[in-house]
């Protein structure tokens, strides 16, 4: 007992007609026929008695409709709801990547995009999730700061980001009067993205700073919110320097000079080989390149 059938068999029982339905539904009358046959023969019992003029519908058929008329109409209804979401997200460009270069870079970028009527879908997550969503067919396009391990990622540097130790002024002022730097930032507090303080590391590294602070006081995988600390005198952190120009500028915070100068951070555009199938995302995808990269040609 098919939908189909049961689709049929209620716009026969509305219309009281073959024909009437036929045309409805855009189907032959002989099509209508057979599906109101094949449902009588699944139930044994008639439905409809045929008259010169169209059809009557038995006790049996009252029944029916009673039971699965307004159900079928809710569900069509759902299913068409359903495929117009898909159509919808199907014409989207969905990217993921981190919270704050999202939305202090990218969304600028995507400007040009809009415009021209695409519907673009910002969705944050890790590398990992990045990776995995992207193998998945979740999302189109991916931005992290670490280069895809799995041979079916695709990826292209699109942004080397200065990185910065910064602090309030009176932090970085009781840093900056002692001699041993490594020593001054292992007493203050630490501020970092996560617990394997992967920019904070870098930054030491890049200044051969042999130490390990303390774990982190304050955690946040958005780094926009460890400034607000940071400028009321809590701890330091590292930054990329986008993210505290304008502080830096105001003089809430202040950067703290490493003995050798500033680690880089490069940040890549992700996509997979089967995604650049489809025009709308090789169009995003060499739009972002060239636009992130400062009006630089990308390659391809």
């Amino acid at each position: 007992m098919s939908l189909s059938r049961l689709r049929t068999f209620i716009e026969v029982y509305r219309q009281r007609s073959i024909s009437g339905a036929a045309r409805r539904l855009n189907l032959t009358q002989p099509a209508v026929s057979q599906h109101i046959a094949g449902l009588e023969a699944s139930l044994g019992r008639t439905l409809f008695h045929r008259l010169p003029s169209g059809v009557e519908p038995t006790p049996a058929a009252d029944e029916l409709a009673a039971d699965v008329g307004d159900k079928l109409d809710q569900a069509e209804a759902a299913l068409a709801a359903a495929r117009t979401r898909s159509d919808e997200v199907a014409g989207a460009l969905h990217i993921v990547g981190h919270a704050d270069f999202l939305a202090e870079v990218v969304a600028a970028e995507l400007v040009p995009l809009i415009k021209v009527g695409m519907r673009v879908r910002l969705q944050t997550g890790s590398t990992s999730v990045v990776c995995q969503m992207l193998l998945d067919g979740s999302c189109d396009l991916g931005i992290t700061v670490y280069p895809p391990e799995d041979d079916r990622l695709r990826c292209e540097t699109v942004r080397q980001e200065p990185l910065l130790a910064v602090a309030a002024p009176e932090v970085a002022q009781r840093i900056a009067a002692r001699e041993d730097c490594g020593a001054a930032l292992c007493e203050e507090p630490l501020l970092a993205y996560s617990l394997d303080r992967p920019l904070v590391d870098a930054w030491l590294q890049f200044n051969q700073l042999d130490v390990r602070p303390p774990l982190p006081a304050l955690l946040g995988q958005d780094l926009r919110g460890l400034q607000r600390p940071l400028q009321l005198g809590v701890g330091w952190t590292v930054l990329p320097q986008y993210l505290c120009a304008d502080a830096l500028k105001r003089g809430t915070l202040v950067e703290i000079e490493g003995p050798v100068g500033r680690a880089r951070l490069d940040y890549y555009l992700m996509w997979t080989a089967a995604g650049l199938r489809q025009p709308r995302v090789a169009h995003a995808r060499q739009a972002l390149l060239w636009r992130l990269r400062g009006g630089g040609a990308g390659t391809v």
